[in-house]
């Protein structure tokens, strides 16, 4: 296809997808397992944009390592799991924004996120000490006579919002390198037009139910044995929804407070107190599940050079369901200021780390989902291939 830059020399992780792949589309044994075999199927050679999607495609399951007659000790030594994570932390580095902070996706570990997190909480702690934050009255529960509004919006938001930017770009330069629309003819293009609403509708169906975490039979993930297993997809489930209500329950609170004129305090029963109750506790069961499942699986089913960032960003997100939820039982008690700094502290560290940990997963997972969905409704005439 014309206006498309030439296909560069893969890297030996990439080289390994390819070469395992080549060896997966003679066997095609998994092919009903999950989307990376429908989509490795569509392809004859693979580039280093079709390992990038595919290794973000893959999510994890362990099933084919464990079907797999061409996995260690056979001389192909067959790995999909782990050929496929140590392309996705490539991915991440690759497209990050800034490129400098790339790096940090092999320096993200527990140690940086607890460390992270517990000196911008003694950081708040100590601004309260100073500025006398102990001995105000604490049993109206308000926060803002710790911190002041103003200052929380600016401090969060700032943070937040980065966040959020530097993902972005992240994700875009994922999609352009990698979709199919880039550098496309007029005919693609419109063949593009014509799926786009359906594929987009089953990208988000894929994404909201973790589908592919049931595995292509649905009876789940393997992890530290060849039994079949839905407990991963439970915990995925109950971390990512618990994190959108608590979500939901900042903007309902924002809401109240710049439309509605309702300041903070807000009552037990109130919409923002439900919403975050709820989803604290799916957000403390959920990485709690996760961190335990993690320690126990498989070294062989993924790379376990990545499993310090997968610690930290578990570990940040239950710190930050856990101090929130203590928060909220102590917050008409003497030790509410502490609590919110803890709080606050882990918050902004989650914030922090955010476009350069675990979480960068989840965005290009549904990125790759949605090219996964296009691509499969075109006619096989069509050049898929992004290089």
């Amino acid at each position: 296809m014309e206006g498309l830059a030439p296909a560069r020399f893969l890297t030996a992780n990439e080289a390994e997808i390819a070469r395992v792949l080549q060896i997966c589309n003679a066997c095609r044994y998994c092919e009903g397992f999950c989307a990376v075999f429908p989509a490795m199927t569509l392809r004859l050679e693979f580039t280093a944009a079709d390992t990038h999607h595919l290794a973000n495609l893959c999510h994890n399951c362990g099933a084919c390592l464990h079907a797999c007659q061409y996995a260690s000790p056979h001389e192909f030594a067959v790995n999909v799991p782990r050929a496929m994570a140590k392309v996705r932390v490539e991915t991440y580095r690759d497209h990050a924004w800034p490129a400098a902070f790339g790096r940090l996706y092999h320096r993200a570990g527990l140690t940086v996120a607890l460390a992270l997190a517990f000196g911008l909480s003694l950081f708040l702690a100590l601004t309260v000490l100073v500025g006398g934050g102990l001995s105000h009255e604490a049993r109206d529960a308000n926060f803002y006579a710790v911190f002041p509004h103003g200052l929380l919006v600016a401090m969060f938001g700032t943070v937040f919002g980065f966040a959020v930017v530097a993902l972005t770009i992240g994700v875009v330069r994922f999609w352009r390198g990698v979709s199919p629309a880039v550098g496309a003819d007029v005919e693609t293009l419109a063949a593009i037009a014509t799926v786009r609403g359906p594929a987009v509708a089953e990208a988000a169906v894929d994404v909201a139910t973790l589908r592919h975490l049931g595995g292509g039979h649905g009876e789940g993930c393997n992890e530290a044995d060849d039994r079949f297993t839905l407990v991963r997809r439970r915990f995925h489930h109950l971390t990512a929804y618990g994190f959108l209500l608590c979500f939901a329950s900042t903007v309902v609170a924002t809401v109240l407070h710049y439309v509605f004129r309702l300041d903070a305090p807000y009552a037990w029963f109130s919409a923002p107190v439900i919403l975050g109750t709820v989803g604290g506790i799916g957000l403390t069961i959920g990485p709690a599940g996760l961190l335990w499942l993690n320690v126990r699986r498989d070294p062989a089913q993924g790379d376990p050079d990545q499993r310090p960032m997968d610690r930290g960003f578990v570990v940040l997100l239950l710190a930050v369901a856990v101090t929130g939820l203590l928060l909220l039982g102590l917050r008409e008690t003497r030790l509410m200021p502490l609590w919110l700094a803890a709080h606050l502290g882990t918050v902004t560290a989650l914030f922090l780390t955010l476009p350069y940990g675990k979480f960068a997963h989840g965005a290009y997972r549904a990125a790759a989902l949605l090219k996964h969905a296009v691509e499969k409704r075109l006619p096989r005439r069509f050049d898929l291939g992004a290089d």
